[in-house]
């Protein structure tokens, strides 16, 4: 399926679940959607959490078209979308464009599900996506880098990855530092401060088999347990696993274009 079908299919309702192992091999991104009062508070936290906020593209105050998806609006494009007020989730939409304000700045940050596509090519199996599952999500020790308002735990996904594997795993996702990179850690859920990985925050749990190693890249959820803290008045965000997907091909990123 050609990205411009399935944001035409979001738009209609037509799809709204996650969007892993969509369109793989175009780019995925996640959204955050904050007034403009606090835009460079956010944009300096990305600059300063550029693992778990890789900045893809800014738009301007208003606007809702991606220069990656021609005819796109980022309003109604992803299958479902989380409203924090205060600090608090209080509305989960399958679209914004009915509350739209013309202050409202948008930044579409990097997603792991981009670089899924080059695993699977290097033949790394990746189960969440052979069960049609959301990758599992957790909620860490991590710090962030503290911007105006903006501070928080980093948020992480998680892959079971065979051990033999595991260092050629982390090569490949290497080459996308925009889509958060080389994994975050390695092994033990415990040093990260996940005391139960059987029970991720967000996302669904897909098993450690024997002969498997956990390995964890930072993730686009990290503003959202951001939000919790900063209790800003308005906040919107991609619900977790559930992206805006480009037409701009991993093959073209690869390549510098």
């Amino acid at each position: 399926m050609l990205p411009s079908d399935l944001r035409n299919n979001i738009r209609r309702g037509d799809h709204n679940t996650h969007t892993s192992g969509v369109c793989q091999h175009y780019v995925q991104a996640n959204l955050v959607v904050i007034p403009k009062e606090y835009a460079f508070d956010f944009l300096l936290f990305t600059i300063r959490n550029p693992k778990s906020c890789p900045i893809i593209e800014v738009l301007e105050a208003g606007q809702f078209e991606s220069k990656y998806a021609e005819g796109s609006d980022i309003r109604t494009d992803i299958p479902l979308y989380h409203v924090y007020e205060h600090g608090q989730l209080t509305d989960k939409k399958h679209r914004i464009d009915d509350g739209w304000k013309d202050d409202f700045v948008s930044f579409l940050i990097g997603c792991s599900f981009t670089f899924e596509s080059q695993l699977i090519k290097g033949g790394i199996p990746l189960r969440h996506i052979e069960e049609n599952k959301n990758v599992a999500m957790y909620k860490t020790s991590i710090p962030t880098e503290k911007a105006g308002v903006f501070e928080g735990s980093t948020v992480v996904s998680m892959r079971p990855v065979p051990d033999a594997l595991v260092q050629k795993a982390a090569d490949i996702t290497s080459l996308f530092p925009e889509m958060h990179g080389a994994p975050l850690h390695v092994g033990d859920p415990g040093e990260i401060g996940i005391d139960d990985i059987t029970q991720p925050d967000f996302g669904d749990f897909v098993g450690i088999k024997d002969g498997e190693t956990p390995m964890f890249w930072a993730c686009g959820v990290t503003p959202q347990a951001v939000a919790l803290q900063a209790k800003i008045p308005y906040m919107i965000t991609h619900a977790p696993g559930h992206m805006f997907v480009t037409d701009w091909k991993n093959d073209e990123y690869l390549n510098g274009k």
